[in-house]
């Protein structure tokens, strides 16, 4: 079957065309994916999630580009999505649980979990879509394309939003660092 009539058949939703394409490409974008990054965790989500989004935007295919092009392409991206969340979320961790050691005061612990309780607060007095987006940014990992779909803004209102939320995060924990200095 030539590419147009794959693509053609895939928008149809023809699901044995769909078998198929997940038959030929899963384990070529599982071991592309691993070759990258060296995860099998990221290698496998990724081909996961490739074949959903192939499956789900089916009707968005361009019916000019070669079956193998949309799939690596997908799964190039979401393989960077997922490692810039796991990023994020390995840094989060690391806030919410300091590392537990013989060094570490008891009253740094405190302060940590008092300024972690500022950091909520603040982000609470948000107006309601700014907090929104920074909390399913931060909170929940997701993209800004992501974020946008689910809360039916454009990207770049998104980027505005969290823009806005960080430089009012900074403002709020600099003056009450400066506050709790002085004092």
């Amino acid at each position: 079957m030539s590419t147009f009539n794959t693509i053609s058949a895939l928008k149809e939703g023809d699901p044995s065309v769909f078998s198929d394409i997940f038959n030929e490409y899963h384990r070529k974008v599982y071991f592309y994916v691993l070759s990258k990054t060296h995860s099998p965790y990221i290698a496998e989500e990724t081909t996961q999630i490739t074949f959903i989004k192939l499956w789900d935007y089916r009707h968005k295919l361009d019916e000019s580009e070669p079956v193998s092009r949309l799939i690596f392409h997908i799964a190039r991206a979401t393989s960077i999505d997922l490692l810039r969340k796991e990023a994020v979320k390995g840094r989060f961790l690391k806030q919410e649980n300091p590392p537990e050691s013989d060094t570490v005061n008891i009253s740094d612990t405190i302060e940590a979990r008092e300024q972690l309780i500022r950091v909520r607060q603040a982000v609470n007095s948000m107006p309601p879509v700014r907090r929104k987006v920074f909390e399913l940014s931060r909170y929940e990992f997701k993209s800004y394309k992501e974020i946008a779909a689910q809360l039916s803004l454009s990207v770049k209102t998104v980027e505005n939003h969290m823009s806005l939320a960080i430089s009012y995060l900074r403002s709020v924990l600099l003056l009450l660092f400066l506050l709790l200095y002085l004092i």
